[in-house]
């Protein structure tokens, strides 16, 4: 049996959600760095790369941001490219997708918390 028949593809909503905001940074960095209103074909390239390598992260729905994940699973050619399209797609992710913008922002332990009265 192959390695990529044994390996089980994770399709939870994390994994959904992150994928979800990794194509919209990697649409904006392409629309504004590229000048298309379709991917090119290098951000079509990195967006196929981050989706296959997002539906076989090892942690599936208990994954934690991918900057601070002990496994680095992109090569370090993708991740040099989609920190650069994370870098200047943030900002901009402000602009075009708010609500996606404040929910990926993580909340830290306390105030997670429901206050008492």
């Amino acid at each position: 049996m192959s390695r990529a028949a044994k390996q089980q593809l994770n399709d939870g909503p994390k994994i959904r959600k992150e994928k979800m905001i990794a194509s919209k940074m990697i649409r904006i960095y392409c629309k504004k760095k590229h000048y298309g209103q379709e991917l090119c074909e290098e951000c079509r390239v990195l967006n196929e790369y981050v989706m296959t390598r997002l539906s076989r992260c090892k942690f599936g729905d208990e994954k934690t941001a991918c900057a601070k994940c002990p496994i680095h699973c992109y090569t370090p050619v993708y991740r040099h490219k989609i920190k650069g399209v994370m870098r200047f797609s943030g900002p901009w992710m402000l602009l075009y997708h708010l609500l996606e913008s404040i929910r990926h922002i993580p909340i830290p332990e306390k105030l997670r918390k429901p206050l008492s009265r």
